[in-house]
């Protein structure tokens, strides 16, 4: 039993989250909040799912939601200016693995610790978007071939589950059934070690960020189709909630360690936790406690990988 609760037991918190806010939350089976719920955690997941292969690899990525604000709003601009939506995709994708790239190129090669390198990138993001942007978001009518990668719909599931799906089959295949994926994991682990034992290790960080920034520049191609507009900071919110969707995703399953599944069951948690608060009329600021004791708790439980990432010099 103590086994099966270190393992599950966070997820059957967040099943049991789920029973109680069924019974007590109006409107939380509402098949349209139930369908908005979906949308938020395939956001968030996404984006979590990034974060945690950077984290793997040994390496913190606070650029996230920077980087796919700019590529959100790179994507928007694009396609805003008729150049279309294959267009306004590769630009997404594109800024994402650009700002990955860049990473791995200050962490690796000019040996910046990643805690430092992504916060002065996210800080060039910011000011970026703003810059192409003079703070006016992109909005109007774009094609229904853009919009339709978010808002459509195959065999009755929405794009966006079926986004996630595939996302979160291949970071599994990748971390899971992979040469690449164990190298990645050793050189975050034990980096000295694997870099004797021949494991590339700085190609392997390299590949967790430049993955990361890539799953940041996807997250903001589908808020953009989703929302029909592109904004500097509108995935900001998103930030602290793929942080804590890692974090406590490392609570359950393989404790300890980043997994796609508890990073998956987490994103789920999150945003049903915030969603059941909405409804129960609970004030704004509710969310933001419940999320600020969720990353210390997570933290507490499961420090050594983040210690190892966020304080090597």
């Amino acid at each position: 039993m103590g086994r099966i609760l270190e393992r599950y037991g966070t997820a059957l918190a967040g099943l049991a989250l789920i029973v109680f806010f069924a019974a007590a939350a109006p409107n939380f089976l509402n098949p349209a909040n139930l369908l908005n719920i979906g949308k938020e955690t395939s956001f968030l997941a996404i984006l979590a799912l990034g974060f945690m292969l950077a984290l793997i690899a040994g390496e913190l990525d606070l650029s996230i939601a920077d980087v796919a604000s700019l590529a959100a709003v790179a994507c928007g601009a694009l396609v805003q200016w008729g150049y279309g939506p294959l267009a306004g995709v590769a630009a997404a994708l594109g800024v994402g693995l650009a700002a990955g790239l860049f990473n791995g190129f200050a962490v690796t090669i000019l040996h910046v610790p990643s805690l430092i390198a992504t916060l002065g990138l996210a800080a060039i993001a910011k000011g970026l978007g703003f810059m192409l942007t003079q703070g006016v978001a992109f909005v109007g009518r774009w094609p229904t071939e853009f919009t339709g990668l978010a808002r459509g719909a195959l065999l009755g599931v929405p794009n966006l589950i079926l986004w996630l799906i595939a996302v979160s089959a291949l970071v599994w295949l990748l971390v899971g059934a992979t040469r690449t994926g164990l190298h990645m994991t050793a050189a975050g682990e034990a980096t000295e070690a694997a870099r004797l034992a021949g494991v590339k290790t700085d190609r392997m960080k390299r590949l967790g960020l430049a993955l990361c920034g890539l799953l940041a520049g996807a997250t903001a191609m589908l808020l953009a189709s989703s929302l029909s507009s592109a904004a500097p900071g509108m995935a900001g919110d998103y930030f602290l909630y793929a942080i804590a969707a890692v974090l406590l995703g490392m609570t359950m399953f393989d404790p300890g360690r980043p997994n796609a599944p508890g990073t998956l069951v987490a994103a789920l948690s999150l945003k049903v936790l915030g969603n059941g608060l909405v409804l129960m009329g609970a004030p704004y600021y509710a969310q933001d406690i419940a999320l600020g004791a969720i990353i210390i708790a997570s933290v507490a439980v499961s420090a050594a990988a983040l210690k190892r990432a966020a304080f090597k010099v």
